[in-house]
């Protein structure tokens, strides 16, 4: 198989970028999108020309690094699955691919296909953790919970980070990530002693980051390589309301106890 590919590249965030043409020859229909790319790469090294960079860790549909959107849809044309897990097969041989990184403000490009992510992670910083300390393992019976709570406490926790859902949305919007994150805990009893802290502050650190609001046009559901529900969406909001009423007043950090010579 070949193709012609319609590449993105830019030298650094403050580089001006384009899309540059390249030809994908003698390509296996079973090769993985990524063995694509690295069959280009090795062409361009041979030819003393700069490689194209692109981001990837496990190529086993796990980590969500390799954030690409390919002819406009995050993660490639393909439903349920990461770049990283589309095959060549699926595409017509002779087929022209544009590849893209990731468009969002709060996902600035580092080099070519790869952006800073990192907004991500200040959000999970903000609140999406528990603190509560449990010492040492307890047997798993010790919180009893509910199939149906359990199952879908694990559909949230699915997410993998990767962003797509931010890259399909035209706001920029972060809510299914943030849905996820705030949800999964919010339906164990583990997560239930800083519920209303975690809402506030982790929707108080996606606005600071620059995502857009949500719209509710489910792109981000249609492209999340979990699947994720927008439903999450919903109970993220009512968790926001919630944590509004029960704490009126923005989210803050408790103020240091002066006597405390820690600090």
């Amino acid at each position: 198989m070949k193709f012609t590919l319609n590449i993105w590249r830019q030298a650094g965030p403050a580089d001006k970028g384009r899309l540059v043409t390249y030809q994908a020859k003698d390509i296996s229909p079973a090769m993985s999108f990524l063995e694509m790319l690295d069959v280009v790469n090795h062409e361009l090294t041979l030819k003393g020309e700069e490689p194209v960079a692109f981001e990837y860790d496990c190529r086993e549909g796990i980590c969500g690094s390799c954030s690409l959107v390919i002819d406009g849809i995050p993660h490639g044309p393909d439903r349920g699955i990461t770049a990283c897990q589309l095959y060549m097969r699926r595409f017509t041989d002779g087929a022209t691919i544009t590849i893209e990184p990731w468009r969002a403000k709060a996902f600035p490009i580092i080099r070519d296909l790869v952006v800073d992510r990192s907004a991500f992670d200040r959000i999970m910083q903000a609140g999406g953790y528990i603190s509560v300390n449990t010492g040492g393992a307890v047997d798993g019976n010790v919180f009893l919970i509910g199939k149906d709570q359990a199952e879908t406490a694990m559909d949230a926790a699915s997410c993998i980070s990767c962003g797509a859902c931010v890259a399909a949305c035209k706001n920029a919007s972060a809510t299914l990530f943030v849905a996820a994150k705030v949800s999964h805990l919010a339906l164990l009893p583990q997560g239930d002693p800083e519920r209303t802290k975690r809402a506030k502050a982790m929707v108080a650190a996606m606005d600071r980051e620059g995502f857009g609001s949500c719209s509710n046009q489910y792109e981000c559901e249609a492209v999340c390589p979990k699947s994720i529900s927008v439903r999450f969406i919903a109970k993220l909001n009512r968790e926001f309301l919630h944590a509004t009423i029960a704490e009126p007043g923005p989210f803050t950090e408790a103020p240091a106890d002066p006597h405390d010579e820690s600090h």
